[in-house]
């Protein structure tokens, strides 16, 4: 009944920019806190960006730091990330998930895929 369904990944060359979404049903979606993870071929899933339910505070990895920008809409049930200054590296299927700690519910969207490639 909980999905997650992103949107908005493609391909794009370096120095470009995508706006991923992330809308959230069958959730109290503002009790949550959101996030987006990566994950490259043979590489480990990364924690990309967050954002916290009530406080709204945002942290972000070091490497997409001042380049990628997290935030949400309760009232959409939708959370996205911004990411400017693209690079090869960011090469990835890029993952919603949702968070609620104090059931410790904890949910994953599919993915969309994002090439930064020229």
């Amino acid at each position: 009944q909980v999905q997650l369904v992103e949107s908005g990944g493609g391909l794009v060359q370096p120095g470009g920019s995508l706006r991923l979404s992330c809308a959230a049903s069958g959730l109290t979606f503002s009790s949550y806190a959101m996030s987006w993870y990566r994950q490259a071929p043979g590489k480990e899933r990364e924690l990309v960006a967050t954002i916290t339910s009530v406080s709204g505070r945002t942290t972000y990895a070091n490497s997409v730091k001042g380049r990628f920008a997290i935030s949400r809409d309760d009232a959409k049930k939708t959370v996205y990330l911004e990411m400017n200054s693209l690079k090869p590296e960011d090469t990835a299927v890029y993952i919603c998930n949702a968070f609620f700690g104090w059931a410790r519910h904890d949910y994953w969207g599919q993915g969309t895929q994002v090439t930064v490639s020229s």
